[in-house]
């Protein structure tokens, strides 16, 4: 079966590639020949999977399935959301995001917060969503090398390490995207 994942992020497709089955052809969008940015325009981080997967299989042709993320931090009244990777600005800089984040936490106690995946999957003509949620806190400073966006000063619970401290395989069995992941391969397996 060949499918395309709708991203551009490299890290993200090798986390995800990783999880699914070998007899499994994945594309990205770079190899369909696909370099725009997708407008992700929803209020939503379910709307903006949905946006992408549509956009995918309309102007493509293929079957697809895409995902996004948001950070959803209590204190900040779930804030920055479905604006996560666009959250210091329309760069996408993570470390600018990590900054502002921690701005807007400083001399706050409750810092608890939550990873959420919505992975959109258009296929033969079906159209469905899996969730994965994982629950952590915000760091007061980032701490890891690995990973990607806000990784480094999120900590899920029941942990000592944050995402970037973890190995790929330890952040995929705990993680957000890995749960929301092990949805979408259990109902391409059925």
């Amino acid at each position: 079966m060949q499918l395309v994942f709708a991203t551009h992020n490299l890290n993200k497709f090798r986390e995800v590639k990783a999880l699914l089955s070998h007899d499994l052809d994945l594309l990205s969008l770079t190899d369909i020949g696909c370099h725009e940015d997708i407008p992700e325009t929803a209020d939503t981080i379910e709307g903006n999977a949905v946006i992408k997967a549509n956009y995918v299989k309309s102007v493509y042709g293929f079957d697809c399935f895409a995902d996004d993320t948001g950070l959803e931090v209590k204190a900040l009244n779930g804030e920055p959301g479905v604006y996560s990777a666009r959250y210091a600005g329309p760069e996408n800089n993570a470390e600018a995001n990590i900054n502002k984040l921690l701005a807007k936490l400083k001399g706050e106690e409750h810092r608890e917060a939550r990873f959420k995946t919505a992975i959109a999957l258009t296929l033969k003509g079906a159209h469905t969503i899996f969730l994965g949620i994982c629950e952590g806190s915000i760091t007061k400073a980032p701490r890891g090398e690995k990973g990607f966006g806000y990784d480094p000063i999120f900590l899920p619970n029941g942990s000592a390490e944050t995402f970037a401290e973890m190995s790929l395989l330890q952040k995929s069995e705990i993680g957000h995207r890995g749960k929301a992941m092990r949805q979408l391969i259990e109902y391409l397996s059925e």
